[in-house]
């Protein structure tokens, strides 16, 4: 297997020789400067169907953005053999995918290495903080070094930034405010979608009837995101296709939320054993959160740091004027993306639903957990957790941990076991995924529905 020429075996008669080889020291490279309408811009992370309509939002730009495949064990493998030894499952799978695509590109295309260096770069979401997120776009950078493509360009901006942040611009990519509401739109619909999916999926009358219309609205709002047209006209008709389904409500079906690290409770594939479909097959209604949610945790966080800073000594909140843009812009944030989100639920007959309330969770999970601890889902999977067993909103929660998720494994296997013994109504399950373990994985989860369902 060729991997990083640095990490040669280790021969028993040639210790001295280990020993005493001067290691290379890893730099990162500056970008290459980027070529508008040259280049294909390549991402990913999400489902699917999101990543579908993000592609195809983006495209009104007038950049060839191109979604990756789904991240597929095959990629969770080679992330392994290229990345550092102690990385957490969403950087093995991501980066790996990235990889696997570029070696396709290469041999299976026939495109050269020159010209993928030149015609095609990768953008991501990036960000500090205490989990290993802040060493994705390094992983990035080494992986593809040692898979042969070295001087590939990755894009990065601050998953926790605003939307005016001006990460690229020194390398002619710019991060505009344009981008980020065009990317955002796109998102909103994509959560919109897989919501009402779960809702009916359990329920449909003919099977695969609710994935057939799911792909429809997909090809529509697909379109009319691409086009830059109307975009409400073309979710009311996504809506007439979708409640043109035949659903049998007088079903009875377990509700199973799932919460957890970001990526593994969102992702619908290998990175969490297809856990949604499973349930689903089990005869289970899913509830999970979308990305906007997400999103709204960002800002919540943002908020909470800057009041953490008003009362600093001599770091007064409206002391200058860039304090006091933070905040309105925070503000203004929060508003829009709650009011986007209820036009587009509303023209997609989205019911049953509302936005977490990321103020109050946070008053509910910090008796039990300090919300100055960011990284992973923090305090909101206490919160998440406590709020379904007071209002009895579903008959089990499962909380994904990725494999080496130093943040998730905190509070799944710490704080959780404490929450859970003063609600011991409402069933707890944390479970991990570790890339291979998936029959484990599924007997942990029957077991806990046996229960339920008995």
């Amino acid at each position: 297997m060729s991997g990083c020429p640095d990490c040669r075996p280790f021969r028993p008669d040639g210790i001295l020789g280990y020993l005493g080889r001067k290691p290379t020291q890893w730099r990162e490279n500056k970008n290459r400067p980027f070529e508008r309408g040259k280049t294909t811009i390549l991402f990913g992370g999400l489902t699917p169907l999101r990543d579908s309509l993000v592609m195809a939002a983006l495209r009104s730009l007038g950049e060839n953005f191109a979604a990756l495949p789904q991240p597929d064990l095959k990629a969770f493998q080679t992330g392994k053999a290229y990345g550092n030894r102690g990385q957490c499952n969403p950087t093995y799978f991501t980066v790996g995918n990235l990889v696997n695509h570029l070696v396709r590109l290469r041999d299976e295309e026939g495109i050269p290495t020159e010209r993928i260096l030149k015609e095609y770069c990768f953008v991501t979401a990036g960000g500090c903080g205490p989990c290993r997120f802040g060493m994705y776009v390094t992983e990035y950078r080494k992986a593809l070094r040692d898979a042969g493509f070295e001087g590939f360009r990755v894009f990065e901006f601050d998953h926790t930034g605003s939307i005016f942040q001006r990460s690229g611009e020194n390398e002619g990519f710019l991060f505009s405010p344009r981008f980020f509401l065009t990317l955002l739109r796109a998102i909103v619909v994509g959560d919109i979608l897989t919501l009402r999916g779960f809702q009916m999926r359990p329920y449909e009358t003919e099977k695969g009837s609710v994935d057939e219309a799911l792909r429809r609205c997909r090809a529509v709002a697909a379109e009319a995101l691409e086009s830059g047209g109307a975009l409400l006209p073309a979710l009311c008709r996504c809506r007439k296709i979708l409640d043109g389904v035949r659903l049998d409500g007088t079903k009875r079906r377990p509700r199973v939320m799932v919460i957890g690290e970001f990526w593994a409770a969102m992702t619908e594939g290998e990175g969490n054993y297809r856990l949604f479909r499973f349930l689903e097959e089990e005869g289970c209604e899913v509830m999970t959160q979308p990305v906007t949610a997400r999103l709204l945790v960002n800002i919540w966080e943002a908020k909470h740091e800057a009041a953490k800073r008003s009362h600093l000594p001599g770091e007064g909140p409206f002391l200058d004027p860039e304090p006091l843009k933070r905040y309105l812009l925070n503000r203004l944030g929060r508003f829009g993306l709650k009011a986007q989100w209820s036009l587009y639920a509303a023209a997609l007959g989205l019911k049953g639903y509302r936005l977490p309330d990321v103020d109050r969770l946070a008053r509910l999970a910090a008796p039990w957990y300090t919300l100055d601890a960011t990284g992973g889902e923090g305090h909101m999977e206490v919160g998440h957790f406590i709020e379904c067993a007071e209002k009895g909103c579903a008959d089990l929660v499962i909380s994904v941990k990725p494999f080496g998720c130093m943040p998730s494994s905190a509070v799944s296997d710490g704080i959780q076991s404490l929450v859970t013994a003063r609600y011991p109504n409402l069933p707890f399950l944390a479970v991990e995924t570790s890339g291979e373990g998936a029959v484990n994985f599924y007997s942990r989860i029957q077991m806990v529905l046996f229960k339920i369902k008995t």
